[in-house]
């Protein structure tokens, strides 16, 4: 029998303290129940129609290429680079010492290597305009394929040398909040530089308004 104090605390005696050889009913152990995961979403369902971006072949999309004009416009400066070092090279080798020869093989080499990788590098330039974004693909033997959302585009420059104004070209300059992602394109018809500078800011303030 139990007392209680004048605080109404109940007071237990000895005989109300389980024995230990009285039987105590053991307590089943609560198993865990599983939780319910939540059912993966369904996967799209791609058209195998749509096009889509890959590193070297088309992908059924409209890629753009740069003006073919700019391999003539790259092979006058490299020439106008190495012409003269070569004819240094080779006006030494026959007035000084036969050893000059060795340097104006050396610069003739990489002249008909220069030649060589314009005319395949210039048609692997192109570009597109997608919905959401701008994608350029450019490289022949390291090959890159770069996308700047529209939504990140700072501002668009065009710029035009004189050797490039011969040749009705210009270079598209796109910068971003990020120097990395930044990127030109060079080659481009002055017109068509012109008009796709407009629609770009145009995409750009619409990226950033939401809307």
């Amino acid at each position: 029998m139990s007392d209680t104090s004048s605080w109404g605390t109940p007071q237990h005696t000895a005989a109300d303290i389980p024995d230990a050889g009285d039987h105590i009913e053991p307590i089943d152990p609560v198993e865990p129940q599983p939780r319910e995961l939540p059912e993966a979403p369904e996967h799209p369902v791609v058209d195998e129609h749509l096009g889509r971006v890959e590193l070297f072949d088309d992908g059924g999309l409209n890629w753009q290429q740069v003006s073919q004009k700019l391999i003539t416009a790259r092979i006058i400066v490299l020439a106008g680079w190495l012409a003269p070092l070569l004819f240094v090279a080779a006006a030494l080798a026959v007035l000084v010492s036969p050893w000059f020869w060795f340097g104006a093989g050396a610069i003739a080499v990489v002249l008909l290597w220069g030649l060589w990788l314009i005319r395949r590098q210039v048609p692997a330039m192109s570009y597109l305009e997608l919905t959401e974004d701008l994608v350029i693909r450019k490289g022949l033997m390291f090959r890159q394929v770069s996308s700047i959302p529209y939504g990140r585009l700072q501002y668009v420059d065009v710029q035009s040398g004189p050797l490039d104004r011969r040749y009705g070209m210009t270079t598209l300059q796109i910068f971003t909040a990020s120097p990395a992602t930044s990127a030109t394109i060079p080659g481009l018809p002055i017109a068509t530089a012109e008009e796709m500078r407009e629609r770009l800011m145009a995409r750009g303030e619409a990226q950033r308004a939401g809307l």
